[in-house]
């Protein structure tokens, strides 16, 4: 692993104490640090809040952790996932996961190609055996041999497995990587794979999405880079933090839901209105994904905000899971005045969440001026 630990590398540009243990809070928040030890484990005061324990936690280890060493691999995708990440809006985050990482390979972002970065990826591998993490964007085609993905002579699979086996842990970004994506839409032709399907002895973690959010990526690696660890996931090896919840979940036409009021075409009154989506064939409901809290563009919206039902792309086989804006029957029975009273505030409290957040990032930029 590389010698200088994180803190060391921050102070040598500059960052300041407090401003490390400001970069430490934003770092517990963006990966959902809300449980910690028992505090008799941790060695902190009993008076200190949970937000102040996790900050204090990551502290602690960004004083003691090397930077991580990540090779970025991409196969059958878009790039659309390291396009998104590359454009990732919450700049202190950014900067501090990249002051945390080392990417040793990327396609995509290396300034060599050819021979040279091939060079590099080998050396990497070897130097940093059994420490490295994988990161895997796009499917791995296995018809013909493999032949429909050829990097340098050797296929997809050839190149996953090899990376894979020096490994500490693979984290499987976009819905491509995670469980075959559009390439493995019907029919299938190039018998597209997740990358948890071909690779059973290491740890492997999914960030789906197409593409995948941004924070929840930095998020998931950041995580690792601190503790050593993946974040506790779900059945489908999705980080909790980001995909515990559906869209309906958190969603700001959630009211409308539950008081039955639906959009029945893109230009009806309900429409205009922001009445909910699913007669429109919206798979908030059954898609567990963070978009309606994180959003994009800096919080500024996300599909069902903007108009547009939710496709559920972070679940397996979205492409052929029952077409898209296909009209649904909204459920008949509608739940009690307290859980609709729930849900308007839960809409409350992510408007005023974002107006917080919002308004931090305008008085961070005018004190950058």
């Amino acid at each position: 692993m590389p010698e200088e630990t994180v803190h060391k590398q921050l102070q040598g540009k500059g960052v300041s104490r407090r401003d490390f243990l400001k970069l430490s809070g934003l770092l517990a928040t963006a990966m959902g640090l809300t449980a910690v030890p028992p505090l008799e484990e941790s060695g902190l005061p009993a008076s200190m809040g949970v937000r102040a324990q996790a900050s204090k936690m990551v502290a602690r280890a960004l004083e003691t952790a090397q930077r991580l060493p990540v090779i970025w691999l991409n196969f059958q995708d878009c790039t659309g996932c390291t396009e998104a990440i590359s454009r990732s809006v919450s700049p202190s985050l950014t900067n501090l996961v990249l002051n945390t990482l080392t990417i040793e390979y990327h396609e995509t972002l290396s300034a060599a190609s050819g021979f040279q970065v091939e060079e590099a990826k080998q050396q990497a591998m070897a130097k940093y055996a059994g420490q490295y993490v994988l990161v895997v964007e796009g499917s791995i085609p296995l018809a013909n041999d493999g032949a429909y993905c050829v990097i340098g002579g050797r296929t997809a699979i050839d190149i996953l497995k090899e990376a894979a086996a020096g490994a500490a842990a693979i984290i499987a970004v976009g819905s491509c990587a995670s469980f075959g994506g559009l390439p493995k839409a019907d029919p299938n032709p190039t018998d597209a794979k997740g990358v948890w399907e071909l690779i059973t002895d290491k740890p492997v973690v999914n960030i789906p999405g197409c593409p995948a959010i941004p924070e929840a990526t930095a998020g998931t690696i950041a995580h690792f880079a601190i503790f050593g660890a993946l974040p506790e996931l779900d059945g489908l090896h999705r980080p909790m933090t980001f995909y515990g919840k559906t869209v309906h979940d958190r969603c700001l036409r959630r009211p409308f839901y539950e008081a039955g009021k639906f959009a029945l075409s893109f230009d009806d009154e309900g429409a205009k209105q922001g009445w909910c989506l699913y007669k429109l064939g919206c798979k908030g409901p059954t898609t567990y994904s963070a978009c309606a809290t994180i959003k994009w563009d800096q919080g500024l919206s996300f599909p069902v905000q903007s108009g547009h039902p939710c496709l559920g792309c972070t679940e397996p086989n979205f492409w052929d899971g029952g077409g898209f804006y296909q009209g649904q029957s909204a459920p008949l029975n509608r739940p009690a005045a307290a859980a609709v009273g729930a849900a308007v505030g839960a809409g409350a409290a992510l408007g005023i969440g974002t107006a917080l957040v919002n308004n931090a990032k305008k008085k961070a930029k005018g004190e950058e001026k």
